[in-house]
């Protein structure tokens, strides 16, 4: 049986779940997760990954692997280099995004579940399992996909594709800010703080706004 390598001190063993389906004999596993659910402008970014097995096993590159947590604990500046390194040394990875205007034609809920879909499909390789952030996929049949409550700090596979997600989508909202810098989405990347609304609220939505969202209070 696998045995989990000792990796940085957390609370929790981000392999566990990794460990117990490679111990089942499925060694392609992708993890699943997005950026950008809950602002009020930009689009929503997902992105599957499936890391390398044997190197999370035999402690090759362990140090850099221990690093990955899920992207909202991770600083801006390690998120980049994480990012290097997983689609470096991934075995595959997807990212798709999910525009502005369909979120506003199908909803939000609708277009997180094409993109976990679509991130999927664009994988290289076909996943034996999959391992999404709390997220049902009714397209794969359940036994095939394990769904976790915020699977980004229970599992090093979700939380490589959060820091996936998260540095694209950021380097998007980064591009809009040159387009509209007057809403300041390199502050916020599109989140509703009181000064973002302020200015939707001065200056009213452009094209990046999601108009189904309330965009003032």
């Amino acid at each position: 049986m696998l045995k989990s390598p000792r990796m940085k001190k957390t609370k929790t063993n981000l392999l566990k779940h990794e460990l117990n389906l490679w111990n089942s004999g499925l060694n392609l596993v992708a993890g699943v997760d997005e950026a950008g659910r809950g602002p009020l402008a930009g689009p929503l970014v997902a992105a599957a990954v499936i890391l390398d097995r044997d190197s999370l096993i035999n402690d090759v590159a362990l140090k850099e692997y221990g690093q990955i947590r899920d992207s909202k604990v991770v600083s801006p500046k390690k998120r980049e280099l994480l990012f290097d390194f997983i689609i470096q040394n991934a075995v595959s990875y997807s990212i798709v995004e999910v525009s502005v205007e369909d979120i506003d034609k199908g909803g939000i809920a609708s277009a997180n579940r094409t993109a976990f879909y679509n991130s999927i499909l664009g994988l290289g390789v076909e996943p034996e399992h999959i391992l999404t952030d709390f997220f049902k996929l009714p397209e794969f049949e359940p036994a095939r996909q394990t769904n976790l409550k915020r699977g980004d700090s229970l599992s090093v596979s979700i939380a490589a594709a959060s820091i996936l997600a998260k540095v694209h989508r950021d380097g998007i909202m980064l591009k809009m800010h040159e387009r509209w810098p007057h809403y300041g989405f390199d502050r916020h990347k599109g989140y509703g703080t009181a000064f973002h609304r302020e200015m939707i609220a001065k200056h009213g939505p452009c094209e990046a706004h999601r108009n189904s969202f309330k965009l003032l209070v």
